[in-house]
Parts: C-alpha cells; structure tokens; sequence
C-alpha cells in the first residue's frame, strides 16, 4: 500500500525526487519532505495564534491540547518520528492529508498545544494506512512521547474526526505534494528579505524602512 502515487505518472516525478519520496531515495539522509512540513505546520501555528491573540478568541480544546507547549520544536519532533518510526516518506504527505481533514472536520485551530499529539497520530495511523510493516500504538507511543492508553484514545478521536475517510487519491496526494513545493519557494521569498536587513544592519544602526515594509509583505 505504500506506493500510492508512487507507481504514477500523474504527478512529476521531479517533485517525487525533490521532496525524497522515490523508492530509491530509502536510507539516503533525511527527505526533504520533513523540513518543508515542518515549515508549513509552524508557519501555520505562528498563523494561527497570532490571530487567536488579536481576536482574543479561544480555540476549541480537545484530547489533542496539551496544558502547556512542548519543549521539542516541531522539525526536532517530525526528524525524531521520522527516525524512530521507519515509516515511509510518504506517509508524512498522507499525514499532513489526514490532519488538514480533521481540523476541517472540528474547526479547530492547529496550535503549539495541539500540534504534537495531532502528528504523531496522524504520522501511526499513515503508516497503518500506507506501509506494508508498522509499528504498534505501543512504540508510537514511546516515540511520540505518550503513553499508550492516550495514544489510543487520540486515534479513536482522530478517525471519528475525520469520518474514517483514510483513503487518499493520487490527484489529492500530487496537490499537497506540490503544495510543499509551493511552501519552499515561499519560505526562500521571507527568507531573502530577512537577510537582507540583517546584512544592513550590520552596516549601520540607523532604521531601514525599506526592509520593514519588505518583511510585512
């Protein structure tokens, strides 16, 4: 089951290539899908509290919220499932599938207390869905760094949450495929203005208004 997509031609397979989700990239470093997920998901959850703050809203807490942050960012977080877990690169697109389905589903916002525990469940229950050999709840749950009656409480929740809807097409998986893409190209464009008034204001301590209104974009 793990080779939804793979097997295609309906999506380039450069962007297979680039994002590390070739058969034949196994065992070569880290796929570079994990950095870009990562970006997307603290992107999203810098988003997402800044405006719960401004609007002084309160999101809907669950089973997934946490009382406070984990101290592990989310790409330490991602690289340690990805390490401990042997699940295939693929299943890291399914997974940010399934959890964009789910925060559909409920309506709630993807945060800093909630972030973790909606991966790791979606990470298992990819790799259930799309990996010939998984682990068990058991192990995720030592890898996520949860017990394993939560863990399989955070599984029922998350498949009741997103209707039992696992199945994931090929035309779905090529688009958030190239939405990560996307995500990279995006991270460079905030990435280059930034340095560049870190270099200018190496230069002189006066203000850089072009800088500032760069940023803002």
């Amino acid at each position: 089951m793990g080779s939804l997509a793979l097997e295609t031609e309906d999506v380039s397979s450069d962007i297979y290539l680039s994002l590390g989700l070739k058969e034949s990239d196994k065992g070569v470093g880290i796929p570079r899908v994990l950095s870009l997920l990562s970006s997307l998901l603290e992107r999203s959850v810098q988003r997402n509290e800044t405006l719960l703050e401004a609007k002084h809203i309160k999101d809907v807490v669950t089973v997934f919220h946490g009382l406070r942050a984990p101290t592990l960012s989310v790409r330490k977080y991602i690289d340690r499932i990805f390490k401990y877990s042997g699940c295939s690169p693929s299943c890291f697109v399914v997974a940010h599938i399934y959890v964009d389905r789910f925060i559909q589903h409920t309506e709630i916002k993807l945060t800093s207390l909630n972030v973790h525990r909606l991966l790791i469940t979606s990470i298992m229950l990819a790799a259930k869905f799309m990996d010939d050999a998984f682990y068990n709840n058991a192990y995720y749950a030592k890898v996520g760094g949860v017990s394993t009656s939560e863990l399989n409480r955070l599984e029922m929740s998350f498949l009741f949450g997103v209707d039992f809807r696992l199945q994931v097409s090929v035309d779905t998986f090529g688009r958030y495929c190239r939405q990560l893409e996307k995500e990279a190209a995006e991270a460079v464009q905030i990435e280059r203005p930034m340095q560049a008034c870190r270099i200018k204001e190496s230069w002189s301590n006066k203000d850089d208004p072009t800088c500032a209104s760069t940023i803002a974009r």
